[in-house]
């Protein structure tokens, strides 16, 4: 017979922003019943997510702190023309240290994993089993929304974590080398040595397509590693995905994709850099806002997180224009010349830049210059008159 649950807020989807949500809930509430409801057994599923010092604000550092498992003061950047230290700090979070710490932190009758969700409302989640619970306030955290309603291209990946036979001599993360051969759109290898035989290597590219060849990817991998002179003793952890890089589209559209009156955080709230697809920042950012709000009830929580996200949207114009550029005005085997450019600049601007909270001088500072695109290109791509070439 179908049982019904009572609690005070059910967040739908365990991931990295319905985990850092419900973190932020418990620290700030401890009295308050949370829930967090999960197809799948384990929290955070099977991937490394990784920040620079600077996407998280000091006064939100509370939320993530507990949960990284890597950091370093400087990060490495490589381009055919370009080489770079970077002097900023980078962080590593692992999947199996968010599901630890979540266990850890939460009574276990308080995780509802393995649990499929047929359908959700404000203040109510129905299971495929046909239990329910109600709740006060219901937060949808399962992933994206309908992105066919956005303009986008793709940041595609495969990562693998090598152990080795012999120690690296790799002390920093390498963010981003460029010196690969450029095939299928913007490509780059990242490289994060969390121990001295250990290494997390992961072959990432900006393309206009979202199909993923994973066969293609392993093979690049075994290419770039053999090519470092790695001798590799076990492949442990693989991750691959498909990122959105937007370059507009209908942010309404795309909120009501996923259900209208209900509140949402992670990308299905269409928080995530548009030059990146990375949602870290933003996911700790309306932890934090969810957190400190004074009603914690369905319909108020939908007008807090649909108005954070809606100001976010509107106020990142300036990246989607950038992914124009990059994508419909940069021949794709010249795309990597763009970032390289960028590279040039302040680490504090470069900074602001992932962290989505670029200023009218960084902006000014970013176009000014000799453009590494033509500038007819640049000017169809923003205008969206793509007739001619140049």
């Amino acid at each position: 017979m179908a049982s019904t649950l009572h609690c005070d807020v059910a967040i739908v989807g365990a991931g990295l922003a319905g985990g850092l949500l419900a973190l932020a809930l418990k620290r700030r509430h401890p009295a308050l019943d949370v829930r967090l409801i999960d197809a799948a057994r384990t929290i955070g599923g099977n991937h490394v997510w990784s920040f620079f010092g600077s996407d998280v604000d000091e006064a939100d550092r509370w939320i993530i702190a507990p949960l990284i498992s890597y950091g370093w003061r400087t990060y490495d950047i490589a381009f055919p023309a370009h080489r770079r230290q970077i002097d900023a700090a980078y962080y590593s979070i692992e999947s199996e240290r968010l599901d630890t710490v979540m266990r850890a932190s939460f009574p276990a009758q308080a995780l509802l994993l393995g649990r499929a969700v047929a359908d959700i409302a404000p203040t109510e989640v129905t299971f495929a089993d046909g239990d329910r619970i109600a709740a006060k306030a219901v937060i949808d955290a399962r992933g994206p929304g309908d992105l066919s309603l956005l303009d986008c291209g793709w940041q595609k990946f495969l990562g693998r974590e090598f152990r080795l036979a012999e120690p690296h001599d790799d002390p920093r993360p390498m963010v981003m080398d460029a010196t690969v051969p450029q095939l299928d759109g913007y490509r780059f290898v990242y490289c994060l040595p969390f121990a001295a035989t250990r290494m997390f290597v992961e072959d990432t590219y900006y393309s206009d397509t979202p199909d993923l060849d994973r066969g293609v990817l392993a093979d690049r991998l075994h290419d770039y590693v053999a090519g470092r002179g790695w001798q590799v003793e076990q492949a442990a952890r693989e991750e691959a995905g498909v990122l959105p890089v937007t370059m507009g589209g209908d942010f309404e559209a795309y909120w009501a994709s996923s259900g209208r009156g209900l509140a949402k955080t992670g990308m299905r709230a269409g928080l995530f850099h548009p030059t990146t697809g990375y949602s870290l920042p933003d996911a700790v950012r309306t932890a934090s806002l969810i957190a400190g709000a004074s009603d914690l009830t369905g319909a108020a929580l939908h007008d807090l997180t649909h108005g954070f996200a809606r100001d976010q949207w509107r106020r990142r114009g300036f990246y989607r224009m950038l992914d124009k550029m990059l994508f419909r005005a940069a021949d794709p085997a010249e795309r990597y010349r763009v970032l390289e450019r960028f590279y040039r600049l302040d680490p504090r601007l470069i900074g602001r830049f992932y962290a989505g909270r670029s200023t009218m001088t960084d902006k000014a500072r970013i176009l000014t210059g000799k453009p590494p695109v033509p500038i007819g290109r640049a000017i169809r791509a923003i205008t969206g008159t793509h007739g001619a070439t140049s």
